[in-house]
């Protein structure tokens, strides 16, 4: 016997076709994750040109030159690697579940991470992007000018700035993990 279903009424199908509307436009999302991916390719440009001005120069330079030559490589590495956390993060989060099965080297952590653990992972990033950059302007110093000086201060403010907001990110998402368990 077949039920008979009470028809809907015209406001529950016009909600109906905008949650459809709605929740279709996080497609929009994946031209951005895309723009992301091509600028890892910008990044690697980048890091063949500095790899290959070190090694050029390896024999010329200066022991302080040849590590702010690789201060600056692995600030590239850090920065490809934050592009690579985003673009999988936010995809697999905001636009859809990317499968999987057949990689058999694809990284545990991806399509782990949260919302929550990228927020954390990306200013984890930031942070040591951050240090990377405060200690190659430490590394260059030669002489200290007051404007040199001016520019340290402010490069160690915004570091700090950055810590601290990490360790009051991670505070919060425990307090706001506890208090979920419960």
């Amino acid at each position: 016997m077949a039920e008979d279903k009470p028809p809907t009424a015209p406001s529950a199908t016009v909600e109906r076709l905008l949650e459809n509307a709605i929740f279709a436009s996080r497609w929009l999302l994946a031209p951005f994750y895309l723009g992301l991916a091509l600028s890892i390719v910008v990044v690697l440009i980048k890091f063949i040109a500095e790899f290959f001005h070190l090694a050029v120069h390896a024999f010329t330079a200066t022991e302080s030159d040849v590590i702010l030559g690789i201060l600056a490589l692995v600030d590239l590495t850090l920065m490809g690697s934050l592009l690579i956390i985003v673009i999988f993060s936010g995809y697999e989060n905001f636009v859809s579940k990317i499968d999987h099965t057949g990689h058999k080297d694809w990284p545990e952590w991806m399509g782990t991470i949260d919302f929550s653990a990228l927020k954390l992972k990306l200013l984890s990033s930031i942070v040591a992007i951050s240090a990377v950059h405060l200690l190659k302007s430490f590394m260059a110093l030669k002489t200290i000018t007051p404007e040199m000086e001016r520019s340290l201060f402010w490069l160690v403010v915004i570091h700090l700035v950055f810590v601290v907001s990490s360790v009051l990110l991670a505070l919060s998402d425990r307090i706001s993990g506890k208090h979920s368990e419960k």
